[in-house]
């Protein structure tokens, strides 16, 4: 297949683009290299199969060509973190829902076989029931979970009215190697490896025993895979772990000292997907344990090196506009 990987240079876009090319399939990544960074791809860049265009969603124009004969459409491009789409919903509206416009008709006009749109769980807000369900009510408790979901409508609606096989999935708290280092301040992961490698204690948020239905990379870049495959339409799958883990079961595997920062509001004290219509519909299910992802991000700790290193200080001037908006 050819298939096109918006946000290809991203964090699930460069794993996704990797195993397509594994899988024989020819790559085309789209990517204005605002989040993505070409050191991502730097393993297979030379491969004959892969073509990258820089080039931004929001340019219709620019990106039209870059479809032409696509079978499949992976749409990863967008704007993530809490606190920049606070501060900054405009531009988050523009990336992630006029973007996801551009490419849906990028992909109707080309005749694509299949698109499928990376979602977030973030829009089921504080889920009234665990594990949640797909059919669960959309609660989005700030601008990245609104216009993520405002995407996905559009996703399913395009799949209703023009008939574009498409699919969603709702994505659960993805980790592993290439995750962001720079910019906002964001995932547990990144602050706590950035952390670990510098000798600092983990800012953990609250008492710890949140949890999270933390979701390695790779299973995540096979589940996009398997909805590809599939000929299901019009739907949206969650695609978590099967599990969720305390903050301080994380801790206790990277092993430091801690420090507690105030529970921040809008935050949800467990998100844990419900699988079993993937995994029915699908043929699809987690193969990375906790313990062995852990294990996996330790032993490419060098990649954090020049992350920031967040502290207590740091990290509530960064997250001002979370309380103040969200308290």
């Amino acid at each position: 297949m050819k298939a096109i990987v918006t946000g290809g240079c991203g964090f699930i876009g460069s794993h996704l683009s990797e195993i397509l090319l594994e899988q024989g399939h020819e790559v085309v990544i789209v990517d204005n290299l605002a989040c993505g960074r070409l050191d991502n791809i730097k393993s297979f860049r030379d491969n004959p199969r892969l073509t990258f265009h820089k080039a931004d969603i929001r340019d219709m124009e620019h990106i039209t060509p870059c479809f032409e004969s696509a079978d499949w459409v992976f749409h990863l491009a967008g704007l993530a973190d809490i606190v920049p789409s606070i501060e900054q919903p405009e531009q988050y509206f523009s990336v992630n829902v006029q973007g996801t416009f551009n490419v849906l008709q990028c992909a109707k006009d080309a005749g694509v076989k299949r698109l499928v749109y990376a979602a977030s769980s973030s829009s089921y807000g504080i889920p009234d029931t665990y594990p949640t369900l797909e059919t669960a009510p959309i609660q989005p408790q700030y601008p990245y979970a609104l216009t993520k979901y405002m995407g996905e409508e559009l996703v399913l609606h395009w799949a209703k009215v023009y008939k574009l096989p498409a699919l969603s999935l709702r994505l659960f708290n993805v980790y592993g190697p290439r995750s962001r280092t720079t910019g906002a301040y964001g995932a547990v992961f990144g602050v706590f490896l950035a952390q670990k490698i510098n000798g600092r204690p983990f800012t953990v948020v609250g008492d710890g025993t949140q949890t999270r239905d933390f979701t390695f990379v790779t299973d995540v870049a096979r589940a996009f895979i398997a909805a590809a495959q599939s000929d299901i339409s019009n739907e949206a799958f969650n695609v978590g772990s099967g599990n969720h883990y305390s903050v301080n079961r994380l801790v206790e595997l990277l092993k430091g000292e801690v420090v507690h920062l105030p529970k921040r509001p809008g935050e949800p004290d467990c998100t844990f997907a419900d699988t079993a219509s993937i995994r029915s519909a699908l043929d699809w299910e987690p193969r990375v344990t906790f313990e062995e992802g852990v294990a996996t991000m330790l032993e490419h700790l060098d990649l954090w090196r020049e992350a920031p290193v967040w502290d207590q200080k740091s990290i509530g001037k960064a997250t001002e506009a979370w309380f103040k908006y969200l308290d």
